[in-house]
């Protein structure tokens, strides 16, 4: 049953992935954490994470922005060091670091809800919602635009999941959708090949795991198969609300683990 419930989430988690590009790992790890563990749920969302770049850049390479994506990988790659030599530590006490990831991802719930609140109200009055994209980006502090990508690249290189962190400084420098899904999808590509690195170094792709990997494939393609046929026919702001209300039933199960 836990492992039919896995399969189940993947797939409707890459339905989400399939639509925005990034929100299909950090959907799945909560629950997966619970059903399969760690050290089953990280190097096979890893892998899922890394084909889900491949598969949306293979259709949308053209609209990736290459200074954009070199920046972000430079950046994240120290929080991703950062990140591999704390899951070190932790190793074998994982069970620390869920509560506090529940809690994020709580926040990351609460903050999503409120700016789709607040670009709803600006539609009303009618503001332009895209004001505060790539043309504003310039008077950004740059400390901090960097230090929110290192905390991505910490969270990514523990729980294969900082994509949201990641979104909040992409949002900022980028306003097309189709450039904003290539080059985050783009970023994964290269991101997860480290973590994939990294785990088969700590020795965490064992058979069981292979074969984990291999049964959660066909979930994966039908998932994502589905969210880029419903991105092109469906509002992308309906499944944003979807996303970030599975993110607080994500975060409260973590919780109580």
């Amino acid at each position: 049953m836990e492992i039919a419930a896995f399969l189940l989430i993947l797939f409707l988690s890459n339905v989400i992935q399939g639509i925005t590009g990034f929100a299909g790992t950090i959907l799945a790890m909560p629950p997966s954490l619970i059903l399969v563990g760690y050290y089953a749920a990280k190097p096979v969302l890893n892998v899922l994470g890394l084909l889900s770049g491949i598969y949306v850049f293979a259709g949308n390479r053209k609209k990736v922005l290459w200074d954009e994506l070199k920046q972000i990988v430079t950046v994240m790659s120290i929080g991703i060091a950062a990140g591999i030599l704390l899951k070190g530590y932790f190793a074998g006490r994982e069970n620390i670091l869920y509560p506090p990831l529940g809690i994020f991802v709580l926040l990351l719930s609460a903050q999503g809800m409120a700016r789709l609140w607040k670009e709803g109200r600006e539609e009303e009055i009618g503001e332009d919602k895209m004001t505060s994209g790539g043309k504003n980006s310039g008077g950004l502090n740059q400390m901090r635009t960097r230090g929110l990508l290192i905390l991505a690249g910490l969270v990514h290189g523990i729980f294969v999941c900082g994509g949201p962190l990641l979104i909040g400084y992409l949002t900022k420098r980028v306003d097309d959708k189709k450039a904003f899904r290539a080059t985050i999808s783009t970023v994964w590509i290269v991101l997860n090949t480290i973590v994939l690195m990294d785990d088969i170094r700590s020795g965490l792709w064992e058979i069981e795991i292979v074969t984990l990997l291999l049964m959660t494939i066909p979930f994966f393609l039908a998932g994502m198969f589905v969210g880029e046929r419903l991105v092109r026919q469906m509002s992308q702001k309906t499944f944003m609300v979807i996303t970030y209300v599975l993110l607080l039933i994500s975060g409260i199960s973590l919780l109580f683990k």
